[in-house]
C-alpha cells in the first residue's frame, strides 16, 4: 500500500528541510500552504512536493483539506516540525498496509525544546496518531489541539517522532499567541467563561504539576522554561475568553 505525507505551511523554511528529507521516501507528498513569504515552496519544490494553496481557518479543517488532496488512502500527517527518526522510516516502510488489522497507529513523539530533548516533563514519547487510513477517519475540526479520529483498531509503533517545535523564544511567544487565541475561540463557541479567580489560580496549579509531578526539573534550564510558559498559556487563553466575553 502506498502513503501520502501531508502537511500544512506558512513560513516554515527554518524547519521544512529536515522533515521532508525524513519523508523523501514516501509516495506522494502534500503540501498545504496559507500564504508562505519565505523559501517554503522553494524547499518543497525540491522534494517535487504537491503544492496546493488554501485560506487557513483551522488547524483542524486545514489538515481535513491536506488530506483530501492525496492519491492514496494510507495518510501520514506531520507538522512542519516533526521529524522521523531512521528507525521510526524504517518501521513505516516495513509495515504491510495492505494486510493490517490496523486502521491507524499512534507513534511516540519527543519535544526538543531550546535545543534539548525533554526527558521528562510528560513531553517524553507522548502518543500521537500520525498514520492513518483515510476510510475510517480523519482529523477533527478543532481550531487548535486538533487530533485524528479514527473508527477501528490502533496499533503503536516502537520509534520516535522529534517534535523539533520552537527554535528559540521569539519563536514560541509568535506561536503562543495565535495558540491562545484559537482556544479562546474554541471555548467561547462552546459557551464557556472565565472568571478572574479561575484564570489567576490556573498558573500555580499547572506550573507546579509540570514542574515537580511530570518532573520537568529534572530537565534543567530547558525543562524549567517549558513549565513556566506552558503555565502561563492557559491564563492567557481565558484572559482572552474573558475579554472576548466582556466586548460581546
Amino acid at each position: 500500500m502506498k502513503i501520502s505525507v501531508t502537511f500544512i505551511t506558512l513560513n516554515s523554511e527554518k524547519t521544512l528541510k529536515p522533515v521532508l528529507e525524513a519523508v523523501s521516501w514516501a509516495d506522494e507528498i502534500i503540501l498545504v500552504d496559507s500564504g508562505s513569504t519565505d523559501k517554503t515552496l522553494e524547499i518543497a519544490q525540491q522534494f517535487k512536493a504537491k503544492i496546493v494553496y488554501r485560506v487557513f481557518d483551522g488547524y483542524g479543517s486545514q489538515k481535513n483539506f491536506a488530506t483530501e488532496q492525496a492519491s492514496h488512502d494510507w495518510i501520514l500527517s506531520l507538522d512542519d516540525d516533526e521529524i522521523l527518526t531512521p528507525e521510526l522510516q524504517k518501521e513505516i516502510q516495513d509495515l504491510d498496509l495492505k494486510n493490517t488489522d490496523y486502521q491507524g497507529f499512534k507513534t511516540p513523539r519527543s519535544l526538543i525544546f531550546l535545543g534539548k530533548l525533554l526527558r521528562f516533563s510528560g513531553e517524553y514519547r507522548r502518543l500521537t496518531l500520525r498514520l492513518f487510513n483515510r476510510k475510517y477517519g480523519n482529523w477533527n475540526a478543532e481550531y487548535v489541539h486538533e487530533s485524528v479520529e479514527v473508527k477501528g483498531k490502533i496499533g503503536t509503533l516502537k520509534n520516535q517522532i522529534l517534535h523539533d517545535s520552537y527554535r528559540d523564544l521569539t519563536d514560541f511567544f509568535n506561536k503562543f499567541n495565535k495558540y491562545t487565541s484559537l482556544g479562546a475561540k474554541t471555548l467561547a463557541e462552546r459557551g464557556k467563561t472565565a472568571s478572574s479567580l479561575k484564570i489567576i489560580s490556573r498558573f500555580p496549579t499547572t506550573f507546579l504539576k509540570i514542574y515537580l509531578l511530570k518532573g520537568s526539573c529534572l530537565d534543567g534550564y530547558a525543562g524549567f522554561m517549558w513549565a513556566l510558559l506552558t503555565a502561563i498559556n492557559p491564563v492567557v487563553k481565558y484572559a482572552k475568553l474573558k475579554e472576548m466575553s466582556e466586548r460581546k
